[in-house]
């Protein structure tokens, strides 16, 4: 059932949302103390490499690596033919993470250090293609830990508040009951155990961050739950109405994108002494 909202009031509405937003450090096996300093740079600039680059967070944490460690050292990837402005601002390659030998040739030619993950179908795509999904978000990330583990890199992965399900407390806590209802959800609860297992079995230095719903003014609307809070200035622009699937008293976590930035950079420099085991 689809309620029909004034532009106004769906603005009402994200704002609450975004007063109850905060990011959720879950690590597999790690988080981040609470009292970490912001990070710097490493004395040595890693090299990068970035899947599903073309996303929503791809460029932009790209444009912030760049800044820190030189624009050669951070790699943008995707499987789609990137713009003009994508290739001025640094190197781009096709990567597909299904293909895990070719994944293997990058990182020896390209000398890689550390992977960020972001390749996924998200929660409203995923729903529509499950067996895509599952390849994609299953078999893409067990692809990108075999790599990080065969080179002993480092691996960033998000994860999602669409980790959790119906019979998860309202607020949960790091460690808690999730049994998500959509294939992105169960996707991710996956990743987060897989990558739990592989620190534990061969001490991969792999990191998460459950994700609330992240908000830009710079990309379009990309399939996620909390996508309507962009979506419904780009349907008021265009005819002036939006019709939403969510009921008005709807709340959902949500974070800025640039705050989601810095965060994740903070997250990827923070030394492995400045984490704690979780489980």
């Amino acid at each position: 059932v689809y309620n029909r909202l004034s532009i106004s009031k769906m603005a009402t509405v994200l704002q609450r949302s975004l007063s109850l937003g905060r990011l959720r450090a879950a690590v597999s096996g790690r988080r981040m103390m609470a009292n970490s300093e912001s990070s710097a740079p490493p004395p040595s600039p890693p090299r990068v490499l970035i899947t599903g680059g073309l996303g929503q967070l791809g460029s932009g944490l790209a444009k912030e690596l760049r800044g820190r460690y030189g624009k050669e050292n951070v790699i943008l990837s995707d499987v789609f033919k990137p713009t003009k402005d994508i290739i001025s601002q640094g190197p781009y390659l096709y990567a597909d993470i299904l293909d895990l030998k070719h994944l293997h040739s990058l990182v020896v030619n390209y000398r890689i250090d550390w992977v960020v993950h972001f390749s996924a179908l998200l929660s409203a795509v995923g729903e529509k293609d499950v067996g895509r999904a599952l390849q994609v978000n299953v078999q893409g990330f067990h692809n990108i830990a075999e790599l990080c583990r065969s080179h002993d890199l480092r691996l960033f992965c998000p994860s999602t508040i669409g980790a959790f399900g119906p019979s998860s407390p309202k607020v949960p806590p790091d460690l808690t009951i999730q049994r998500p209802r959509t294939i992105y959800g169960v996707s991710k609860v996956h990743m987060e155990l897989l990558g739990e297992y592989y620190h534990h079995k061969y001490n991969l230095d792999f990191r998460s961050l459950r994700f609330p719903g992240v908000i830009s003014a710079d990309t379009p609307p990309g399939g996620g739950t909390t996508d309507y809070a962009v979506h419904i200035f780009h349907e008021a622009a265009k005819h002036g109405r939006y019709s939403c699937f969510l009921r008005d008293d709807t709340r959902l976590p949500m974070i800025y994108l640039p705050d989601c930035i810095k965060a994740t950079v903070q997250f990827l420099e923070a030394p492995v002494s400045s984490l704690r085991e979780d489980m």
